[in-house]
């Protein structure tokens, strides 16, 4: 075999003289037709990113960073009640002409709306959050939070949402002691009976408890209840308004004999209540006072789930400091 083949040629380097003649020579053949190049840049992969070769470019990076978040802050602050180009301009610390045109670009864009007033967030934002809803479900959302308390109650772990006068059953986690309750994903029941039923029910007014409470009576008029510990109505709307107070429902054998349940409500982002999730388990694992101490886990993991959904716990009033 011929050694030539096996060793790379030589690099000739020109070596220039006092005209230049030869550096020229040497550009000018790698532009010709079936010329070697002597030293290329190797090309960039297609599915890189392409770091700042400069800095110009680097610079320009940053300030397109800073734009966007500029931009984003200019949302935030018109979520928050912002309204004018002076307090965006305060807000962000920009220059009124700086402002102008962040604030003209969110307009054009549909980010904002200009009204009398001054801005508002824009259609665009909606369209945004319902694609975001939709791609992030309840179920989804929540599945961590009711493992979480299935980890820790060791129970059975219920979420519902309102179907008509009816709960219905989204998702359930079986409890670790070897008890079976007859609810299942995709089964329904009234809403008066069940603890995760009155949860979804507390923003209601008493009159619609009422025709919930007799919706309920109707439903169940045919099941036997032994023994029968479904409240009256003087008693159910007592309850319903000490649970309403508190952010919780339980069920004391309402629903089925000898089963138990503390209950609190998840709400979205308008803060309506839209699903509600239970931890239910057997009366000796479920006495009255292991229900009030479930009470606050309920309800930390109820408001996890809010949260995801957009919901924010409502900030109390500004004390103002007389002077």
């Amino acid at each position: 075999m011929d050694n030539k083949l096996m060793s790379p040629p030589n690099p000739i380097t020109p070596q220039p003289d006092h005209t230049g003649r030869a550096s020229r020579a040497a550009n000018g053949a790698a532009t010709k037709p079936g010329a070697r190049a002597t030293a290329q840049t190797p090309a960039q992969p297609a599915d890189e990113i392409g770091l700042p070769g400069s800095p110009l470019d680097l610079a320009q990076q940053q300030a397109g960073t800073q734009t966007l978040l500029r931009g984003l802050a200019i949302l935030e602050a018109a979520a928050a009640g912002v309204r004018d180009l002076r307090s965006f301009g305060a807000a962000l610390g920009t220059t009124r002409s700086t402002t102008h045109r962040l604030v003209s670009s969110l307009v054009q864009a549909r980010y904002l709306r200009q009204v009398q007033g001054g801005y508002l967030l824009g259609p665009k934002l909606i369209e945004l959050g319902t694609i975001a809803l939709e791609q992030m479900p309840l179920t989804a959302v929540a599945r961590p939070h009711l493992q979480a308390l299935a980890d820790y109650s060791l129970d059975t772990i219920h979420l519902g949402v309102r179907d008509g006068d009816d709960v219905l059953y989204i998702d359930k986690i079986p409890g670790q002691r070897g008890l079976e309750m007859r609810s299942r994903v995709g089964h329904r029941m009234p809403l008066a009976s069940t603890g995760i039923g009155k949860a979804l029910m507390l923003d209601l007014a008493p009159d619609v408890w009422r025709k919930l409470h007799d919706a309920s009576r109707r439903a169940l008029a045919g099941v036997s209840f032994k023994p029968d510990h479904r409240p009256d109505l003087d008693t159910f709307l007592e309850r319903m308004t000490g649970y309403a107070a508190g952010g919780y429902t339980f069920d004391l054998e309402e629903n089925e004999a000898s089963i138990r349940c503390v209950a609190a409500p998840v709400r979205d982002a308008s803060g309506a209540i839209v699903a509600a999730l239970s931890v239910a388990s057997t009366i000796p694992y479920m006495s009255l006072e292991r229900m009030d101490e479930l009470v606050p886990i309920v309800q930390r993991e109820a408001r996890a789930i809010s949260e995801e959904l957009g919901w924010r716990a409502p900030q109390p009033a500004a004390r103002r400091i007389k002077r």
